[in-house]
């Protein structure tokens, strides 16, 4: 059965918000999102409606305020309507965050994409 998944990893952390390398860590998330649709299910993030929200909200650098504004609430308020929760990439405190509100709420964490039901 598809299941709603947010992909949950780095998106700032260790990156010193150099914008190349936060583009790697969209493209990983972006490898991942396209796996879990590939099998079936609807891969969901923060990022996605997060980032346009803070750019209409006038925040156009990351240490805005529009950014703690919105970036993190965004993604625990998705992760209410998810199923399960991806868990991929290095350190981060925003990832692990939603890890351990989907453990809290007894939604199943992966920390593979071969993990996830087909």
């Amino acid at each position: 059965m598809p299941r709603a998944i947010l992909v949950a990893g780095p998106y700032r952390s260790g990156t010193g918000d150099d914008p190349a390398l936060i583009a790697r860590n969209m493209r990983a998330m972006n490898e991942a999102w396209l796996g879990l649709f590939r099998a079936g299910h609807l891969p969901l993030a923060g990022e996605w409606l997060a980032l346009p929200l803070i750019e209409t909200a006038g925040g156009r650098h990351l240490s805005d305020p529009q950014f703690d504004e919105i970036f993190h609430p965004v993604a625990r308020r998705l992760l209410e309507r998810c199923d399960a929760v991806l868990r991929i990439g290095g350190p981060s405190m925003g990832a692990d965050e939603m890890v351990a509100l989907a453990e809290a709420a007894g939604r199943p964490v992966y920390r593979r994409i071969e993990d996830v039901p087909a």
